[in-house]
Formats: C-alpha cells, structure tokens, sequence
C-alpha cells in the first residue's frame, strides 16, 4: 500500500519549479482540482500529489491542516525546494525541518516537526545511487533547521546552492527521480539516531546513515547547542516516524569541541543513555 505523500512547491523558489516540471515530465499529470489557485497534479497508480503554492516553503505553517481541508489526509509532507548557501557548495541535500532556537526562518520557537527517518535515508541513499552523472555535486543529509511547522511527518529535499544550481535541469530531474522512488517504494521502518554536535552538513553521521542500517533523524549541530536542554532532547527522541524501536543519542565526540561537558551532563540529568559515532562508522 502506497503512502499518501504531499509534495509541496512554491512559485517563489526556482528549483521547487524545477523539481516541479521534472516530476510532471515523469508522470505527474495536472488534474482538476485547485490549491491556492494552482492545478493539483497526481500520479497515476499512487496516492501522490503535488501542491504548489505561492507561498515560501518555509512559511507554509499547517499547509498540512489546510490540504487537508481539501480532502487529502497526507501521511508525508516533501518540501522540494532550494538550499542557499554562502560557501557555495553544489548540493543535493535531505534534512528535517524544526527550530532549536527562535524561529528566524519560518516554523516555531524551540519546536521540531516530526522526521520520517527512513525516509531520509532512502532518499540520501537514491541520490547516492542516480547524483553520480551531476559532476561537482555533493549528495547531504542536513541537520534540523529552519520552518515551516505542521504537524505530520515532513522533509526537505533541495538542491544548492545558487542560481545557477536551481535551475539545473539535471539537478531537478534526479531529484524528481528520488521523490517518485520514494511514492512507489515505502521505506521500511529502521533503527533511528538522533545525532548532537558536529557540522551543519552532518558529515559524521551521513556516514551512518550510509553504512549502518540505522536512518539519522533529528540532528543538533555544534552551532545550536547552546539551545539543546532536556525538552529539546525529549522533542527530539519522540518526534520522528519510520523509526524501529527506541531512538539512540549519538554524539559526534570530535565535532562537540568544547560543548562535550555540558552536553554529557544533560543528557546524563535526563536519564539519557548515549554513545558515539565511533561506535558505529
């Protein structure tokens, strides 16, 4: 049984327009039905559909409550849009959506949307498997951040991280090829790791995602530990789906840096057992 899957795109973002044609040259078809003035595209033999919406992807807080309204219940939310990045990396990227900190970018204070970690990990996994033709690119599973929030299981996939990359139509083609894997082919649920410390782009715990059997869900970088408390953590243990059984605590010890003794304590005070990425790349 196929998942009931929304994929959202925005008139303001130039790569979701890109996705958005990509998936439309395989398969998607415009139907009938309208959302926020724009034709609602289906693909045959699935329960996918596409919603595009003037509004920024960041921004678009309950979009799940409000395709509901329109009589489609979806069990996963895809925001297909662009990454911006000052260094410039070209990138195909995965993360979660959820605010450590204030909500500087759409979504809530201190709130996480739930992360559908094994679909993460088989969209990294696809982009692995079919990026290889982009040359230059990297292929990225982000830490948590930035808006919008809903309720349902949700994810980003992005390229980055300029114009020129938006608008790629290779780009766009391999990650519409990696958002229909996902409809036709459900992820089964995996062990999950929340993961705290290191980098933005999470290069430590990509690789668990890539040679364990275990899905990364919601990632805490170093840049935002100053926000991580107890009720975070407990966010972050319990907001995800397509998780096997209880979410493990990994700390990248070396991307920690100088946050290691403040960390251990919390989690230690919180009854939180851990270990680290050495323990499993």
């Amino acid at each position: 049984m196929h998942m009931k899957i929304a994929v959202i795109t925005s008139t303001k973002d130039p790569a979701g327009m890109n996705i958005r044609q990509n998936l439309i040259e395989q398969g998607f078809k415009e139907g009938k039905e309208g959302f926020d003035s724009h034709k609602v595209c289906m693909l045959q033999g699935t329960e996918a559909r596409i919603y595009t919406t003037d509004t920024d992807s960041i921004h678009c807080e309950n979009i799940d409550k409000k395709i509901a309204e329109h009589g489609f219940d979806a069990d996963l939310f895809i925001f297909a849009t662009k990454h911006s990045s000052e260094a410039g990396v070209r990138s195909l990227s995965v993360h979660a959506p959820g605010n450590w900190g204030n909500a500087e970018l759409g979504g809530k204070d201190r709130q996480l949307c739930i992360a559908p970690a094994s679909c993460l990990k088989a969209a990294l996994l696809k982009l692995d498997e079919i990026g290889k033709s982009l040359n230059g690119f990297e292929m990225i599973q982000e830490c948590t951040h930035h808006g919008p929030f809903i309720e349902k299981p949700c994810m980003f996939i992005e390229i980055g991280s300029s114009a020129a990359e938006w608008s790629n139509k290779e780009a766009g083609k391999i990650i519409a090829e990696t958002i229909i894997h996902l409809i036709r082919n459900k992820p089964k649920p995996c062990k999950t790791i929340f993961g705290i410390g290191g980098l933005h782009h999470t290069p430590e715990f990509s690789k668990i995602a890539r040679r364990t059997g275990y899905s990364v869900g919601h990632v805490c970088p170093k840049y935002n530990l100053e926000n991580l408390d107890e009720g975070m953590i407990r966010q972050a243990l319990e907001r995800n789906s397509g998780n096997e059984g209880e979410i493990e605590v990994v700390l990248d010890w070396k991307g920690l840096k100088a946050g290691k003794e403040r960390v251990v304590k919390l989690l230690d005070e919180a009854g939180v057992k851990f270990k680290k990425t050495k323990d499993f790349i």
